[in-house]
């Protein structure tokens, strides 16, 4: 494995990586917004009310894109983790 095979494989990687966080990590960003302009325009200042709608919208989101995720993990090892270990 040469030097620009693995710096090529780090960047499908991280790329990788990104593409699968993104769903829930635009999920939370979009909950916590208006959960907080929720707080803002109602003066209701409860520390559980931020963290309760963000975590199960996070694990709905979680759960209803399970099957991307692991697919998207499983054809990144099938098709450039393990070709490369194999030493193809």
């Amino acid at each position: 494995m040469t030097e620009g095979m693995l710096l090529d494989t780090m960047r499908q990687g991280l790329w990788l990586s990104v593409s699968i966080s993104a769903p829930i990590l635009g999920v939370a960003l979009v909950t916590g917004l208006c959960v907080g302009l929720f707080q803002a325009l109602t003066s209701v200042q409860e520390m559980t009310l931020t963290f309760v709608p963000k975590l199960a919208a996070m694990l709905a989101t979680f759960w209803a894109s399970m099957s991307f995720m692991s697919g998207a993990l499983s054809d990144f090892f099938r098709g450039t983790i393990i070709p490369q270990i194999a030493g193809g």
